[in-house]
């Protein structure tokens, strides 16, 4: 592995390694060097350099929001008063558990957020007295799920 001008060179092994814990995260490094073709100590030490690069960082395990009840994945475009309401909007909507992902956009919106919920009225509840609430937000935009078809993570 070479980090060069900020550009990360990961050869073969490293592509192996990563592929096998992404796809099960709790693979015993012991297994994976078996496949891979090195000792497990090398595995650790390869991990270590992928964390430090900032390439890798932790693991995590994956929870089915429908288990929960949570049926209803949607996607808001906020449209603020101002540029400068964006860090208090943010700010408020961080305070909403149901609030998954907040980006800063290019486009119509300021703010693109996406959010899991119970069913529609828990949606409409949200949007009406959580979100629609916050200073500087304007007005809204919802797009509902209605199938998630693809979900993965970038090709190593």
């Amino acid at each position: 592995m070479n980090i060069t001008d900020q550009n990360l060179q990961i050869d073969g092994i490293d592509k192996k390694i990563l592929r096998a814990l992404m796809e099960d995260a709790r693979t015993p490094i012991l297994e994976i060097a078996r496949n891979v073709g090195i000792s497990g100590a090398a595995i650790h030490q390869r991990l270590r350099k992928l964390e430090k690069s900032g390439l890798i960082s932790g693991s995590k395990f994956i929870i089915n929001p429908k288990v929960l009840g949570y049926t209803t994945m949607a996607f808001i475009g906020i449209y603020l008063d101002k540029a400068m309401s964006n860090p208090e909007a943010v700010k408020q909507l961080k305070k909403i558990p149901e609030v998954l992902e907040c980006h800063s956009t290019t486009g119509n919106w300021s703010v693109f957020i996406k959010i899991l919920c119970k069913d529609n009225a828990h949606l409409l509840y949200l949007l009406n007295k959580e979100i629609q609430s916050i200073s500087g937000v304007l007005r809204t935009e919802t797009f509902i799920s209605l199938d998630q078809q693809i979900d993965r993570q970038i090709s190593i």
